[in-house]
């Protein structure tokens, strides 16, 4: 059986999501932290993405989703087996940022960069990789302090700057904070660790796992279209498809006719579609996609 960390928090509704149109179905009891999943091969747990790294690098998960932002933090000892390019509200990555007040209290120095941040103190989840990055620019004397989270209403009362990590920079905003630089870009990894992925079984296992992940994202931004073209039509009809999507076109039981098929971008289908059937194309279905393997 392979162990596997599911990241609780803010990643595990999209998580969850994710895996069930990869094909598994996790269902979350309350107050459980051991989701059932419908594959007797996969024992899964809820943990905090933070903790994940450290699970694996240890030997007591096979495989966990966390973002690479937590790996860099713990500097964990891990095998990436892929990427997976999803987060809470978007498909973006995420951005971990030291971000300042805007307007600070009269009479205090406004944070333009790094080198600013000399005697200061700084809040964050992020403490090693914030320390990492203070040294890198040779910042020996601010005060890095562990943050629970709400990292956004500590400044400027509690402390003088933050390192939180953001998806659309929106909290920032409404906190009146400013993004002063980026530390890293984030998003999502399946990660192993060695012992694991060095045996042939369980390494099999986490490759089918990471294909229909992949897979299923994939399909998230597609469609497919279906219709029926008279064949006097078809050269018109195929000549507005997208020039390299090539499509399945095949024979009707009818006299005269195909049935052409392809698969585009989700947000083309909406010009597409009229032009298509202006074309000659009649029976028109888009329907989504669960799984697109390249």
């Amino acid at each position: 059986m392979l162990k596997i960390g599911l990241p609780k928090g803010s990643l595990q509704e999209a998580t969850i999501r994710l895996f069930d149109k990869a094909g598994w179905t996790i269902r979350v009891e309350s107050r459980s932290y051991h989701p059932a999943i419908d594959d007797p091969e996969l024992s899964a747990i809820l943990i905090r993405p933070q903790e994940i790294p450290r699970y694996l690098e240890d030997g007591i998960l096979d495989l966990g989703l966390t973002g690479k932002d937590w790996i860099e933090d713990c500097g964990a000892d891990v095998q990436e087996v892929c990427e997976l390019t999803y987060s809470k509200v978007t498909r973006n990555p995420i951005r971990v940022v030291l971000a300042a007040p805007e307007h600070p209290p009269e009479g205090v120095a406004r944070i333009e960069s790094v080198r600013d941040l000399a005697g200061k103190r700084i809040a964050t989840e992020y403490v090693r990789l914030t320390e990492r990055y203070l040294a890198n620019h040779g910042i020996t004397d601010a005060r890095v302090e562990f943050s629970w989270g709400a990292d956004e209403v500590k400044v400027p009362v509690l402390a003088d700057a933050i390192v939180v990590n953001t998806e659309t920079g929106s909290s920032l905003r409404a906190h009146q904070l400013r993004i002063v630089d980026v530390l890293l870009t984030s998003t999502t990894r399946l990660v192993a660790n060695h012992r694991s992925w060095a045996d042939p079984e369980k390494r099999a296992q986490m490759e089918n796992i990471a294909l229909l992940l992949t897979g299923a994202l994939h399909a998230e931004e597609l469609v497919g279209l279906k219709m029926n073209v008279e064949r006097a039509h078809l050269a018109e009809v195929i000549a507005q498809l997208p020039a390299l999507k090539k499509p399945t076109v095949s024979p009707l039981s009818e006299e005269g006719w195909a049935a052409v098929e392809i698969v585009i971008e989700e947000k083309r289908a909406r010009d597409l579609i009229p032009r298509l059937k202006r074309a000659g194309a009649e029976g028109i279905v888009e329907y989504p996609l669960n799984k697109v393997i390249y």
